[in-house]
């Protein structure tokens, strides 16, 4: 049974066909959002790509809370309801799901060499894992092992405040802030966050300036305010895992996902990663049973999809 699979973020979508839970790998198609009206216009065209194939379910993810069958993009102005998927793709068996909810159905379905070690630690067999994403948002979802099945909770943990602990942590935490003062994780921890960390830097060094993440990351060894900014962005990730860990209590594992999650792997040992994620006083201790790594299968959401159509035939 052919089934249709999408991954909706503030960018691009990314569409296939699956077949139970696997993937047919040579289906895989990335859209710009920005050429589309909605989701319904990627969908004509891919399916129109693809030959109009005859399809069994549909499942959709999407950057977004999702209630009572619709959802609305986080950083994109898209609406998305089962029931319009249901018209283009011809089947009324269809289910929207947050994309880290999708993550999180995905794991079990995860090659070895999908994942980099980022802290070495124990991973028990059945336990709550953790999913945390850090790409055009931040957001992160529990995952929890029940006798049916996966059971992925849902949140919008980008959204909540910024953590403050000390003068610079104050005075980036008042630079972020917008209009109505307040200034959420996901203003530091995403994309545009590193370009913001970034005018931060510039602005304290005198130098006000401003760029995005690619140039930061490309920048490190010639620029000292976009490696200011990205051990920055690296430590307080440190800090927001943490907290997020010592909330659930993954002792099954946490997975970092997404491009920026990915762009910065690499640096969050030497820039301090460990010492932040660790460093919660008599907690600290505590912290070493949580075992950290970052997904680095892009399609991994759509995986999730598929895997969670096959799992509710």
């Amino acid at each position: 049974m052919t089934s249709l699979v999408a991954d909706i973020g503030g960018t691009n979508t990314r569409v296939a066909l699956a077949e139970g839970p696997g993937l047919m790998p040579d289906t895989v198609r990335r859209y710009r959002n920005a050429d589309h009206a909605d989701l319904t216009d990627v969908l004509t065209d891919y399916l129109r790509e693809a030959g109009s194939p005859e399809i069994a379910g549909a499942c959709a993810a999407l950057a977004g809370p999702v209630r009572h069958g619709r959802g609305r993009l986080t950083n994109l102005d898209w609406t998305i309801e089962e029931a319009a998927i249901a018209r283009v793709s011809g089947t009324p068996r269809v289910k929207l799901l947050n994309d880290l909810a999708a993550q999180g159905h995905a794991l079990d379905q995860l090659a070895p060499e999908a994942l980099v070690p980022v802290l070495d630690g124990p991973a028990q067999p059945g336990a709550t894992r953790l999913v945390i994403g850090i790409g055009t948002g931040f957001n992160a979802a529990a995952v929890h092992a029940l006798p049916g099945g996966l059971m992925v909770g849902e949140a919008e943990a980008g959204q909540v405040s910024l953590p403050v602990a000390d003068a610079e942590a104050l005075s980036l935490a008042q630079f972020l802030a917008g209009a109505d003062g307040f200034a959420a994780v996901e203003e530091a921890l995403s994309g545009r966050g590193l370009g913001r960390l970034y005018d931060w830097a510039s602005a304290g060094a005198g130098r006000p300036g401003a760029t995005d993440a690619r140039a930061v990351m490309a920048a490190l060894d010639t620029d000292p305010e976009a490696l200011r900014a990205a051990e920055t962005f690296v430590r307080l990730l440190g800090t927001v895992a943490g907290d997020l860990a010592l909330q659930h209590l993954p002792y099954g594992g946490i997975y970092l996902i997404g491009g920026m999650a990915r762009a910065v792997t690499p640096h969050a040992g030497p820039m301090g990663f460990a010492g932040t994620f660790r460093r919660k006083g008599r907690f600290s201790a505590l912290m070493a049973e949580f075992r950290v790594s970052t997904v680095i299968d892009d399609f991994a959401a759509l995986t999730g999809c598929a895997s969670f159509l096959a799992r509710t035939e």
